[in-house]
């Protein structure tokens, strides 16, 4: 049974526990006095987490990260009672979480803190080259979606300089204009072919010069705009996002901080002895 859970003010203690079983066991006691029942919960144990479960849907209600649980007891004193304390992922409030069980309780405190043990031994093996590379591929992502950001506004650019371009080309000269006089052409009609300056002093039908072609350089090549290409591989750790990195210092903050676990005599009041 899930006697549910309530914020606490420390990741750990046996005060701070014993306080969130007093004040859920009261609150069971009103339920129970307005005909609730108090909800069975199935728990999944793993190196990942402990998710508490819907034991007929299989829906899970609550997903506690492994490395946010810092606390795990059970009650010498009432056998059937067990709790951890974990960190919410949103709030970042730490929450107590008590159930009450005819059998296992034991079984399952140490079920939990050998799952602890598994996951920072993992996390030391192959976290390091997990999380490096799952750092690069983020860092690459988010550079591909600039890239494509700043290749959609280069398009609307281009788009724009071909407009002002074409609406240059339908203008006429103005009237009074001198045309300039083309140049000499072979026997074909022709125009010679100049090395130096190609189609610099040929003038359209319409009379405007045509665009210059841009000139070859054996620097490193540019864009239209002067913009680099870009090499997948020369991003810096700068470009990875903030949210990764936190999520890894959290990882080592909460397996460094450890797991604490105890068989805790709560010392309940006479109004929860009779729970």
């Amino acid at each position: 049974q899930f006697l549910g859970s309530t914020e606490v003010e420390q990741p750990k203690g046996t005060e701070v526990v014993r306080d969130a079983v007093r004040k859920l066991k009261f609150a069971r006691h009103i339920k129970k006095s307005e005909g609730q029942k108090t909800p069975k919960v199935e728990l999944q144990i793993s190196i990942y987490g402990v998710k508490i479960l819907d034991p007929k849907t299989k829906e899970v209600q609550h997903n506690c990260q492994l490395h946010r649980i810092s606390f795990c007891a059970d009650d010498k004193t009432d056998k059937r009672i067990f709790t951890f304390i974990c960190k919410d992922s949103e709030s970042n409030k730490h929450l107590c979480y008590v159930f009450d069980s005819e059998k296992c309780v034991k079984e399952i405190t140490l079920t939990i803190g050998q799952a602890f043990d598994l996951a920072y031994r993992k996390f030391l093996e192959s976290g390091g080259k997990d999380v490096e590379t799952r750092k690069q591929i983020a860092g690459l992502q988010k550079r591909i979606q600039e890239l494509e950001t700043e290749n959609a506004e280069l398009k609307n650019k281009v788009q724009d300089l071909e407009n002002q371009l074409r609406i240059t080309q339908v203008h006429a000269p103005p009237a009074g204009s001198v045309t300039p006089k083309s140049p000499s052409t072979d026997i074909f009609d022709m125009v010679p072919f100049s090395p130096i300056s190609p189609q610099s002093s040929t003038p359209t039908r319409n009379g405007t010069q045509p665009p210059p072609v841009p000139s070859r350089s054996t620097e490193i090549k540019r864009d239209l705009f002067g913009a680099e290409p870009f090499d997948p591989f020369s991003c810096g750790a700068g470009d990875f996002p903030p949210d990764i990195q936190s999520k890894l210092d959290e990882m080592q903050e909460g397996f460094k901080m450890g797991l604490t676990l105890e068989g805790t005599v709560f010392c309940l009041d006479p109004l929860d002895s009779r729970c």
